[in-house]
């Protein structure tokens, strides 16, 4: 564990910073390389990544805010604030917060400047496997995203001073940061290779959203969360992030029905014609 590499007064360079820093411009290297194959504008894929980024980190804020407004009433500005109790630098996100406004602002900024949804959407996807990768490193070298205690033989002691040996005192827990890099980098593969090969185009993006969410709804059963984070609902109590997991879940298996159909029913050009298709 290593949350921080080095202190320079009020500023830190924090590794899961550094780590979601890293996974942003690798992301953005492999955007525009693959965007270039695809014949796309790589400077609207370049202001589409910002985008994504930055509304991405905001609503992933917002969405720990809202879970968390007990820590927040009478201090309402450390919300974006990042100089907090002489440090610098802003702790706690939810990523599926984050996913949706980026995604909205996203999809409008493809809008605006007449980027093929799709397509678009099947080059940033692995990008978002290859994030969750890194960043995921990032959290267990924070020590944040930490799992509940287990026997198995591959159970963690986090060192005394970190936010789980605080909460779970020494005792060994699932390394869930770790489950979720190694994911991560199995997904990302995983769609690299799909994107040379697809049927029609959004099925990596639809891929991608039903993988992850399924993952995640798994995964949140051996994670540690706040009494916060869980929503009941038909007497299931289970975290908002799986109820969310499940939405994104059935939405990504109807969008990729949906564009599989359209694609079935959309003519092949004649060859005679001299038209090209797209690929």
């Amino acid at each position: 564990m290593c949350p921080e590499l080095f202190h320079i007064g009020p500023f830190a360079l924090r590794t899961y910073g550094l780590a979601l820093a890293a996974s942003f411009f690798i992301a953005l290297y492999f955007i525009r390389r693959w965007g270039t194959k695809e014949g796309l504008d790589t400077n609207q894929l370049s202001n589409l990544a910002f985008i994504v980024i930055a509304t991405g980190i905001a609503g992933a804020r917002l969405g720990y805010v809202l879970f968390h407004l007990e820590e927040f009433k009478g201090n309402w500005t450390a919300t974006f604030n990042p100089f907090q109790s002489g440090n610098f630098g802003i702790a706690g996100l939810n990523l599926y917060t984050g996913v949706i406004l980026a995604t909205a602002f996203g999809f409008y900024y493809m809008h605006k400047v007449r980027l093929p949804f799709w397509k678009t959407a099947d080059i940033f996807a692995p990008t978002v496997a290859f994030g969750i990768f890194l960043t995921r490193i990032g959290c267990f070298l924070n020590g944040c995203c930490y799992g509940t205690p287990t026997h198995l033989p591959w159970g963690m002691v986090f060192p005394p001073g970190s936010i789980p040996d605080a909460v779970f005192g020494g005792q060994a827990i699932h390394p869930t940061q770790l489950y979720s890099s190694l994911f991560g980098l199995f997904l990302f593969g995983f769609l690299v290779r799909h994107n040379g090969k697809k049927k029609f185009e959004g099925s990596t993006f639809s891929i991608l959203l039903m993988a992850d969410s399924l993952f995640r709804f798994f995964i949140e059963f051996v994670r540690s969360y706040e009494p916060e984070m869980y929503l009941s609902v038909g007497g299931l109590h289970w975290t908002y992030n799986q109820w969310m997991a499940i939405l994104l879940f059935g939405f990504g298996f109807v969008l990729g029905l949906k564009l599989r159909k359209r694609t079935s029913l959309t003519p092949n050009p004649s060859p005679s014609l001299g038209v090209a298709r797209d690929k």
